[in-house]
């Protein structure tokens, strides 16, 4: 295995997840308050996070909730918080946001606290430790959104165990695939997305992603023998049946969806060396975006 920067930074998840727990009590009263309306903005892989995070945040009965990319905030909709999400704080879209939300407060989670992002934000989490060197984000997003999961009361000990395990799961009978859709349900609908993203990002790779409801709904055409179809967290009620029927194959772990992205990025990887690509310089991509 060809030694690479996104290998040590995934394996370095569970370890973030637990740092990201203990640096709760400092930064707890900046983030999202009970009962604030709250926008969630971020630009593809933070925009995967912050739709992730919206939903939890709402289910968990903290407010309402909204998940926007970079480019799409809506101008003039009220909220009580805006809750920005970007790793090197560089981001032209979050920038530009934040120097136009003057009537609202506004909070950037970033892997670089001295960034002009920063400079922009009411309030800054800075989270240095899940900073990465490759192009291709894995740590710094599952470490923001572990940290968002501990602010609504989950404790991430359990999180960061699956984690592990996570780590142990053999990807390479996966490697000979030629398509997979992922999907996802209610807060993984974000996840799969972002498992998606991974997989074409690092291995210039043909995956989709869906709402798992939805899938039935058209994507399931593409499903046939060589191909995959990739559940995070909750399988509904006839889908494996489905996919079987198809002839693809389903992959599932029994792991929080966190963890089981994990699994994923692994994959996402490991396909790309498989493929004779460099994983942490990916296609046509820079570790930020700057207009």
């Amino acid at each position: 295995m060809t030694a690479t920067y996104v290998h040590d930074e995934i394996a370095s998840q569970p370890e973030s997840w637990r740092r990201a727990a203990a640096t709760l009590p400092q930064v707890s009263s900046l983030l999202p308050q009970h009962g604030e309306r709250v926008a969630v903005v971020g630009c593809g892989t933070s925009w995967f996070v912050a739709q992730a995070y919206a939903v939890l945040r709402e289910e968990s009965g903290h407010g309402l909730t909204d998940a926007f990319a970079g480019s799409e905030f809506p101008a003039g909709r009220s909220y009580d918080r805006v809750l920005t999400i970007s790793r090197s704080g560089t981001t032209t879209e979050i920038l530009e946001l934040l120097g136009q939300l003057t009537d609202v407060p506004t909070v950037l989670v970033t892997a670089v606290d001295d960034s002009p992002c920063a400079a922009a934000a009411d309030a800054t989490i800075g989270l240095g430790f899940a900073d990465e060197q490759s192009v291709v984000q894995t740590r710094f997003a599952t470490t923001a959104l572990a940290l968002l999961r501990a602010h609504l009361g989950e404790d991430l000990e359990p999180l960061a165990l699956d984690a592990e395990k996570a780590l142990a799961v053999d990807v390479t009978a996966l490697l000979d695939l030629e398509q997979v859709t992922f999907l996802g349900r209610g807060w993984t609908v974000g996840l799969a997305h972002e498992a998606a993203l991974k997989t074409r990002e690092a291995a210039q790779f043909w995956a989709e992603s869906y709402p798992a409801m939805d899938y039935r709904h058209g994507p399931i055409s593409i499903a046939q023998p060589g191909r995959a179809v990739w559940t995070l967290g909750e399988v509904p009620q006839g889908l494996d049946a489905d996919i079987a029927a198809t002839g693809a194959q389903h992959v599932h772990h029994d792991l929080d969806p966190l963890a089981a992205l994990v699994v994923a990025q692994r994959f996402a990887v490991a396909l790309a060396e498989h493929r004779g690509l460099d994983p942490d310089q990916p296609r046509s991509l820079t570790r930020a975006v700057i207009l």
